[in-house]
């Protein structure tokens, strides 16, 4: 631990505000913070506090309140619609997450070390990773309040006050696991680590043997188990599907620890990731550093849990993608300086971490302002959009995307949102969302991933090629469509349809009921497509 009595300018109060602060900057700009999925959510928050007095929606969603691990905007946007709209209810939430897990990291730090080592800084940039700009908010909310639970865990005992922790986290487990199952499940895993070395030294000076420090550790975890009776109620029951499979995918998992930074520039995100490797690299072979021997615990079990768990968890996709920015940071803060290191070689790491913390901070605020530019072309449609309109939605995508995601494939959302007008981009999963599709005229448009469409048929990929879409949605079903920056395709497919708005690529077409659609065979939907 570093051994000065006055805190550097790293390890102060008005630093760690600053510095979570500072995470907040790239979605001040966005209206709609430009997430992947999060417009999709945005559009079942709009029915779950609309529905009652726009019994309409009763024909496209079916909404039940159920208990279930992952409602935790699901939850807050409640009162904070009421107060500030649902919109901007949104927004401050999910600004909140990077600021909270900026705090929770260095508090972390704080309460492992002493006091933050200069290396902390660099796990920052952490706060935006992967999954945070792939909108999965629930999940990310439930692992920032985690992160600051976890740190109230190692402070309270580090006060000696293990009976209080053992009461304030009965409840405290169960909230979080109803905010995201994940989040309770992560904050188990490091409150089991952090213990497992506190029993072990308590042990070795008490004279117990290496055997009572996992028993120990396991007894004083009890007060985080009581989520799993809720997770039993949440996942049994004839309502709920979902697979679990796609273990041991080794390419994946690399690639996603590759793509930890994955945002709009490939050269930057990689380099940066290669300086989060570099530290932990040094954490092993540098003189002046080394690893926690609590915090380097906690990392080696959250790889663990990476290397075992399944890319698809009860139907969800990417659920060990999602624990890669948080297993790297963990590692990250695990490294301190030590001792003999001095002071100006600490001021200096500390200077490098903060500026690798503002570079990243300032090449996502760009990145954001442009997607935010982007959002707000593409939602002018909705201004020649009546308001509960019968909505289908056809979004471009590549079968191998570039590094740079459009971020737009739940953009249709946001006419449910603000329009209530029905939206084939929803997700229905019973069991895993508390919004399924019941709009039987759209048949097999009615949800995701209807609204994904490419030039081809992409292999493994559910998509449809823009041509079978427009040539075979339910004409019937629908009053207007909606391209969003799509592939080329034949004008032809376009008969019946009446231009409304158009800008570039991207347009909205009213449906003309009085004339019938495109004859097209199948044959004439393989051919090669007619330049626009």
């Amino acid at each position: 631990m570093e051994t000065q009595l006055a805190p550097r300018w790293w390890q102060t109060r008005l630093f760690v505000i600053a510095a979570t602060l500072i995470a907040i900057i790239p979605l001040l700009r966005p209206d709609i913070p430009p997430l992947v999925d999060l417009p999709g959510h945005m559009g079942r928050y709009r029915v779950q506090i609309a529905l009652a007095d726009n019994p309409f929606l009763k024909e496209w969603y079916d909404f039940n309140w159920s208990l279930i691990g992952n409602l935790g905007i699901d939850l807050l946007i409640i009162p904070m619609a009421k107060v500030f709209g649902l919109e901007l209810g949104v927004k401050l939430i999910v600004m909140a997450i990077p600021a909270l897990t900026v705090s929770g990291l260095l508090w972390i730090a704080r309460e492992v070390h002493g006091r933050i080592p200069a290396t902390a800084l660099f796990a920052l940039p952490l706060a935006y990773g992967y999954p945070f700009h792939f909108g999965f908010v629930n999940f990310e909310l439930s692992m920032a309040i985690a992160l600051n639970l976890f740190a109230l865990w190692l402070r309270m005992a580090r006060l000696g006050r293990v009976g209080l922790r053992a009461a304030v986290f009965v409840p405290l487990s169960c909230l979080l696991w109803l905010c995201h199952t994940f989040g309770w499940g992560t904050l188990g895993v490091l409150a089991f680590s952090a213990e497992l070395i506190r029993q072990h030294d308590a042990g070795k000076t008490a004279g117990r043997r290496w055997w009572n420090a996992p028993v120990r550790a396991g007894i004083a975890c009890v007060p985080l188990a009581l989520p799993m009776v809720l997770m039993v109620f949440w996942r049994t029951g004839d309502h709920v599907g979902g697979l679990t499979t796609d273990w041991f995918n080794w390419r994946a998992k690399i690639g996603w620890i590759v793509m930890v930074f994955r945002d709009r520039w490939e050269v930057l995100d990689i380099a940066s990731l290669a300086v989060l490797l570099m530290i932990l690299v040094r954490g092993f072979r540098d003189p002046n550093i080394e690893y926690s021997r609590n915090l380097g615990l906690s990392a080696l079990f959250l790889l663990l849990v990476y290397i075992f768990l399944p890319r698809i968890v009860f139907g969800s996709a990417y659920a060990d993608m999602r624990l890669v920015p948080f297993m790297i940071a963990i590692a990250v803060i695990a490294i301190r300086p030590k001792p003999g290191l001095s002071e100006r070689g600490a001021a200096v790491l500390a200077a490098a971490g903060l500026a690798f913390f503002l570079i990243r901070i300032a090449a996502t605020t760009a990145s954001f302002w442009i997607y935010a530019n982007t959002y707000d072309r593409e939602l002018k449609a909705l201004d020649h959009l009546p308001r509960g309109a019968r909505l289908v939605s056809f979004v471009g995508e590549k079968c191998y995307g570039d590094w740079t995601a459009s971020r737009l494939e739940h953009l249709p959302a946001i006419a449910l949102e603000r329009k209530l007008a029905y939206s084939n981009d929803q997700w229905s999963m019973a069991g895993a969302q508390l919004l399924t599709t019941q709009y039987a005229k759209a048949r097999r448009y009615a949800h995701d991933p209807s609204e994904i469409v490419t030039a081809a048929q992409c292999p493994r990929e559910w998509w449809r090629p823009i041509s079978t879409s427009l040539a075979r949605f339910p004409r019937d079903a629908f009053d207007y469509v909606w391209l969003i920056e799509p592939p080329a395709y034949d004008p032809r497919l376009a008969t019946g349809l009446v231009e409304v708005w158009r800008d570039g690529a991207s347009v909205l077409y009213k449906v003309d009921h009085s004339k019938p659609g495109p004859v097209v065979s199948d044959v004439e939907l393989r051919a090669p497509i007619i330049r626009r």
